[in-house]
């Protein structure tokens, strides 16, 4: 089985769709299922203003048509409502081929932080986006509800998972004044960082990441740490050092660095909003408060064993499996074999009217 996944997030960008669909498609070859992603890597950028290190695909339908026919796929997935999803979109809704959506970004918010743009608008257009998909996939259950309940249809669920091989407990000394209280993800205005850098705590605070709220924030915050981006052993390493994971945003869709945090031994500190709330729930492995300097203190009391307990039964394989039946459910095969027979003869027909020559 061969799936497509149209995504403008993609390589080098650092943040949870990346790590989630990568590590997805990892895990899906051991199910015998070639996930192929269709990216900005295939065609021209720009940077976005307001983001110079965020590139923005520039696709034309034709050329991104052609990709998807000599690809072929069995499915198509829609992971951004960027350039490529749009584009992505409105192929298969002019060949009338069935696709699948995921909403990752809680763009209303986002955009209404940078731009005097209502939100109600912003979620207008992303149910019109989403609207032509077979299944609209969610990663917690407070966000599918949310969704339902703002007029999406057909949302499933699609939860997350952590390398727990990569982040892990380890001995790891970052040689700096403890309790260590670390933030890990995109440095921008709507992960609400201030909310972590203004509270009076022992020890350090550390932030881990980039963005284009970094600058202002070390100028603002000169007592706290910023250690840039970071990915694999180095990232892990990192975790493993802090004493409390702090989660200071109020808009993530999930966190995938929560269960990273969590697989490392670490305990949360975080608001006791959707995301937080949907993955560590009941569990005693963090704290929710809305007093974030309460849950911060709360938590160095909590057992770091507990918490690498919960999140290691959290695998990538789980979420490959997920991902593989909402992409697949209610789908006849006879849909699946006209569509293949509809690809077919577009590339007959296209190779009988190219020149010669120009097949060499």
């Amino acid at each position: 089985m061969r799936i497509l996944v149209a995504t403008d997030a993609w390589h080098p960008q650092v943040n949870g769709v990346v790590r989630t669909l990568t590590k997805m498609a990892e895990a899906a070859i051991m199910l015998d299922v070639e996930i192929k992603f269709l990216t900005p890597e295939r065609f021209k950028t720009i940077s976005l203003p307001s983001y110079p290190d965020l590139h923005v695909a520039l696709p034309s339908p034709g050329k991104l048509a052609r990709i998807i026919e000599k690809m072929q796929p069995d499915y198509i997935h829609i992971a951004t409502e960027g350039p490529i999803g749009m584009l992505a979109r409105r192929y298969c809704v002019k060949n009338k081929v069935p696709f699948t959506t995921s909403f990752h970004t809680r763009f209303p918010e986002y955009i209404s932080a940078r731009f005097p743009i209502p939100e109600s608008w912003v979620w207008a257009g992303l149910r019109f986006f989403h609207g032509a998909s077979d299944a609209v996939m969610a990663a917690t259950p407070a966000l599918a509800d949310e969704l339902r309940g703002r007029g999406f249809r057909n949302v499933v669920l699609w939860s997350r998972g952590v390398d727990a091989t990569l982040f892990r407990p380890r001995e790891f000394d970052l040689c700096l004044p403890r309790p260590i209280f670390l933030s890990v993800g995109r440095v921008a205005v709507e992960k609400n960082l201030e909310a972590f850098l203004d509270l009076d705590l022992p020890g350090t605070k550390v932030v881990v990441g980039d963005g284009p709220a970094r600058a202002e924030l070390e100028r603002k915050y000169p007592d706290a740490v910023f250690l840039g981006t970071m990915q694999g052993e180095r990232l892990a390493q990192t975790y493993s050092a802090a004493d409390v994971f702090v989660f200071p945003s109020k808009t993530d869709t999930f966190g995938l660095v929560l269960l990273e945090a969590l697989a490392s031994g670490v305990p949360v500190a975080a608001f006791p909003v959707p995301g937080p709330l949907d993955v560590i729930g009941g569990a005693p492995v963090g704290s929710l408060n809305d007093d974030l300097r309460t849950a911060c203190l709360a938590a160095l009391n909590i057992s770091r064993k507990e918490c690498r307990d919960f999140a290691a039964s959290r695998s990538w394989t789980a979420c490959a499996e997920a991902f593989i039946g909402n992409v697949t459910r209610e789908r006849p095969p006879q849909v699946k074999r006209r569509w293949r027979r509809r690809l077919a003869r577009r590339l007959r027909l296209t190779s009988d009217t190219v020149p010669t020559a120009d097949r060499a």
